[in-house]
């Protein structure tokens, strides 16, 4: 997914069998922190405790049965109770998260996966909290910390590297093969051929279960791929090739009408975002 070469998976089949003592924690909220190398992957599971789902370093991808997101270090995904998910790891990666009874909670939080701008502020506490056992005190520091940290979590909301997903099963084989390889350049009546429909059924598919088109749902999953890319290295036109474009400079033009900037300027936000966060963890 999002790349031609991938690291050995290692699977995680049982992801809920070690979480039982935070699931059933006595208090409201409780971190965890875990280190999971490059390729790792957790099967599809879900919680009864909604989840903070945040790496301080290294990039994760997510999947829902409606959305897929790319989580660099910058990113989080706040994922509601009961909401089936499952997660790779792009690198190595250091997950810092918070698994919250939102029953005990006057604090709204929403019922459906939302994205997270992780700020330096936000960064920190989460680090912090990282460190602190399931079973503080009442009213005691790390409690304060804790809800200070879902407050500023309320206000760092936001859309997020995401894409959604289709559910028919015609769809789903497009997508899932364009995740795989987004540099495939077969047209839309190629895919038509492909999964037995006709080029107006997948056009009125891609839009009512996507809310995009076909081109445009490329250029998404072709623009995470590189980001992701770039976000651990590749060159600029290591990226354009991998994607298909016959030049650097076609791939330029798209990514900057997509989010705004070249990729070089994009690289460089990225790059101080993350001496700035490195920065304060020392």
């Amino acid at each position: 997914f999002f790349s031609n070469v991938e690291p050995r998976m290692n699977t995680d089949h049982s992801p809920n069998a070690h979480l039982e003592q935070w699931e059933n924690a006595k208090n409201p909220v409780v971190s965890m922190s875990k280190e999971y190398p490059a390729g790792h992957h957790i099967l599809p599971h879900q919680h009864q405790r909604g989840q903070l789902i945040y790496a301080s370093a290294g990039t994760m991808r997510l999947r829902t049965c409606d959305e897929y997101w790319l989580l660099p270090p910058f990113r989080g995904v706040w994922m509601p109770p009961y909401v089936e998910h499952e997660m790779t790891a792009s690198t190595s990666v250091s997950l810092r998260t918070l698994y919250v009874n939102v029953e005990s909670f006057t604090l709204s939080l929403p019922n459906h996966p939302v994205g997270i701008g992780i700020t330096p502020l936000l960064r920190e506490l989460l680090i912090r909290a990282s460190y602190f056992p399931i079973t503080y005190h009442p009213d005691s520091f790390e409690e304060r910390l804790l809800r200070l940290t879902l407050e500023e979590t309320k206000h760092a909301f936001e859309c997020g590297l995401k894409l959604p997903m289709g559910r028919d099963k015609r769809l789903k084989k497009i997508c899932d093969t364009l995740l795989e390889n987004p540099g495939d350049v077969r047209s839309l009546a190629d895919w038509a051929n492909e999964v037995g429909a006709t080029t107006r059924t997948l056009t009125r598919l891609f839009r009512s279960e996507t809310g995009i088109s076909f081109i445009q749902w490329r250029e998404q999953v072709r623009i995470v791929s590189a980001i992701l890319g770039l976000s651990t290295g590749e060159r600029v036109s290591q990226v354009a090739e991998e994607l298909g474009y016959a030049s650097q400079g076609a791939f330029t033009v798209m990514f900057k009408r997509v989010t705004g900037k070249s990729p070089r300027e994009y690289l460089n936000d990225l790059s101080r975002s993350q001496i700035k966060l490195s920065c304060m963890e020392e």
